[in-house]
């Protein structure tokens, strides 16, 4: 028996706004002395992806983040000499809750889980402050853990564990909802619990337990329409 969905927020519940693209870069890249190319933001973005070296024992660690957003500065054309400042700035403006923006599923999906008297709580891998952030965006959850107060990142066993708890459900009685297979949907199942993939994009056509909208999801968990 299904009684608890634990959801991821970044690209799952929210899209970064725009402070946060190619034009946000350039903007804050200004105001710190540089001329960064938005046109170059999606490259560097995915070659700074590609060097992206998480803890060995997935510890929280601002620096990561850090030197993550250097990278993707200095691949807009960036001053090496500069593009640690700017990085600072770009990642304080990822903590900043007014920068994201819900998708047009997220609401109605929560509210359909609350139909079906499910407890929902939020787990995520991020700078911000999890439960503020909920709070700004007045979403009804019942828990939030977030790795910068948990300590650990998805995947480790513990911060969903912390959700578990936090719900009072066992692994075998939740799902786990989001769009990062190896954080999401490979953490959540080496725990036992069901995940589903959210595909937005259509990167992983094929996987099972996929689905492209929020929309799907009471169907994908097997609810029956009320």
């Amino acid at each position: 028996m299904l009684a608890a969905v634990l959801l991821d927020v970044d690209f799952t519940l929210f899209r970064p706004g725009p402070e946060l693209g190619p034009d946000g870069y350039r903007r804050v890249g200004a105001r710190h002395g540089m001329t960064l190319d938005p046109a170059r933001h999606a490259d560097a973005r995915e070659a700074a992806l590609t060097d992206l070296q998480v803890h060995p024992e997935l510890v929280h660690d601002e620096e990561i983040w850090i030197r993550f957003t250097e990278a993707i500065v200095v691949g807009m054309g960036g001053d090496p000499v500069l593009a640690r400042s700017c990085a600072v700035d770009l990642v304080r403006q990822w903590e900043r809750h007014e920068n994201f923006f819900l998708y047009e599923d997220a609401l109605p999906a929560l509210a359909l889980l609350r139909e079906h008297g499910l407890r929902v709580g939020l787990v995520s891998n991020g700078q911000r402050d999890l439960e503020e952030f909920a709070r700004h965006h007045r979403l009804d959850v019942d828990a939030c853990v977030g790795s910068r107060a948990h300590g650990k990142v998805k995947p480790h066993r513990s911060i969903f564990e912390a959700a578990l708890a936090a719900l009072d459900a066992a692994a075998p009685e939740a799902a786990m909802v989001g769009d990062s297979y190896a954080d999401d949907i490979e953490g959540a199942r080496a725990l036992g619990m069901r995940a589903i993939l959210l595909d937005r994009e259509g990167a992983h056509v094929g996987e099972p337990d996929r689905i492209d909208t929020l929309l799907a999801l009471p169907a994908a968990l097997g609810l029956a329409p009320l």
